[in-house]
């Protein structure tokens, strides 16, 4: 790690880590207990059922709550979009949902005060042509981010799959017609998932992989697009297009690439969102990991 990063405060502030994190029964009281529990000083929530359509209304109470308890302990939220979206479908009414829903996220993460929003890039359905699914993509999500207009609404974060079936976006080279289908948006950005762009075929373990794979995705999408990190180890090799996350250094990708991975200049600022599996022991385990990493400490 570069000399000017001499503290831990520091450090903190190039990259924070977290999690995310339980929200059921309390966005703030259950939300804010687990980020306790798991060290985190970034955190991530879903604002709705992550793998149904339903778009429920937020607790305002709750809201200000975890708005205030995460400006209070400068802790950057996210909220992560349904899992159900798909701007490529083939089928009506998936695209009408898909832009309910994300417009819903959308406004539940203004409301909580989060900084952006992830949603995964879709596949392109019903044996499509990539530029058919690409153009309904600007026609259904465009609009979406011509709405984000006042100075806290959230970025609209995309998040390139594991490459599994007809993904539309999984190679970092991917996010090019992507960003371009939508104009290269101001309020566009992205969210790298380690474990999806290596399963996708980026060998983040190789030697010099993880640079490379920024460097492209900044040649790609421009500087100042990298917004948030889900670091998740793999299961499964590189190229294998399965999304199997492992816990930090016990998968294919390894704990180095990770340390690697802080110091590039594309990250900085970045938080880093684990998403591994464990339970809350395992999650506060892999959160101290990817600190001690951050910090310099032995992999």
């Amino acid at each position: 790690m570069p000399g000017t990063l001499g503290t831990v405060s520091t450090h903190r502030t190039r990259n924070p880590v977290g999690g995310h994190i339980r929200v059921a029964g309390g966005l703030a009281t259950v939300g804010l207990a687990h980020a306790r529990d798991i060290g985190a000083e970034t955190v991530q929530v879903f604002v709705a059922n992550p793998r149904g359509w339903a778009t429920p209304t937020g607790t305002p109470a709750q809201d200000e709550a975890f708005r205030s308890g995460c400006a209070e302990q400068s802790i950057p939220a996210w909220v992560h979009a349904p899992y159900l979206i798909n701007f490529g479908s083939h089928t009506e009414a998936t695209a009408e949902r898909s832009v309910d829903s994300l417009r819903h996220s959308l406004r539940r993460g203004r409301e909580i005060g989060a900084r952006g929003v992830v949603v995964h890039t879709g596949s392109a359905t019903g044996g499509r042509e990539r530029g058919t699914a690409l153009a309904q993509v600007r026609e259904r999500m465009l609009p979406l981010l011509d709405e984000l207009t006042h100075d806290d609404d959230p970025w609209l974060l995309l998040e390139p799959t594991a490459g599994q079936g007809t993904s539309l976006c999984a190679l970092v080279e991917d996010l090019g017609p992507y960003f371009e289908a939508l104009d290269r948006h101001p309020r566009l950005g992205v969210c790298l998932d380690t474990c999806h762009v290596f399963a996708a075929g980026h060998d983040l373990a190789a030697a010099g992989g993880m640079k490379q794979t920024l460097d492209e995705l900044v040649a790609v999408t421009g500087p100042g697009r990298l917004k948030l990190i889900h670091a998740n180890d793999s299961k499964d090799v590189a190229g294998a297009h399965k999304d199997r996350h492992a816990n930090i250094g016990a998968g294919h990708i390894g704990a180095e690439p990770f340390r690697e991975l802080f110091g590039h200049p594309a990250t900085e600022g970045v938080p880093l969102v684990i998403e591994t599996p464990g339970g809350t022991e395992g999650h506060a385990a892999d959160v101290a990991r990817l600190k001690e990493l951050r910090d310099g400490g032995p992999v």
